[in-house]
């Protein structure tokens, strides 16, 4: 919060904001996109998960931008495996200092594992939310569903579009 913070005021005291700067030697840039990562190879949501699919299984999560929105991550609720999980449809709630929020599977599918380090350490969303702050994997119902979902280029612009509204 400190370096969002800093970093704010750095950017103010620079003239350099998201919007398309008046000056036309200072180039336009987003502030949030110094402080999220969107990884290649991923698709994402507009609810901000992220699906990694590799063969029969795509693994779930929250992205990094959602994350950061959140807050510290205190609590996560997730689906029992063999259960089903429907695009759209919630499967689970992140509860952080700041709020709760739903999951929305951007899948539909079989829930065939699901990421138990969460229930102890529910801060790995904060801090490793592509590698062990996973949530869920499931095997695919409709892979077509994939198709979709935003890559990273499109993700990144929605990210910050929807930070510019705000």
């Amino acid at each position: 919060m400190a370096l969002r913070m800093w970093a704010s005021s750095t950017a103010n005291a620079l003239k350099l904001s998201s919007s398309a700067s008046k000056s036309h030697l200072l180039p336009a840039f987003s502030i949030s996109r110094c402080f999220s990562s969107v990884l290649e190879g991923l698709k994402y949501a507009n609810s901000h998960e992220w699906v990694k699919h590799e063969g029969s299984v795509a693994t779930i999560g929250i992205s990094d931008h959602a994350q950061d929105h959140l807050g510290e991550v205190v609590f996560v609720e997730l689906p029992e495996e063999k259960s089903s999980v429907s695009k759209g449809k919630n499967f689970g709630a992140v509860e952080s200092v700041k709020a709760t929020s739903e999951i929305i599977s951007p899948i539909s599918g079989e829930v065939i594992e699901v990421n138990t380090k969460l229930a102890d350490s529910p801060g790995l969303i904060n801090s490793s939310p592509y590698e062990e702050g996973w949530m869920i994997k499931v095997k695919p119902s409709n892979p077509a569903e994939l198709e979709s979902l935003m890559g990273p280029k499109e993700y990144t612009k929605f990210c910050e579009e929807e930070d510019a509204a705000h």
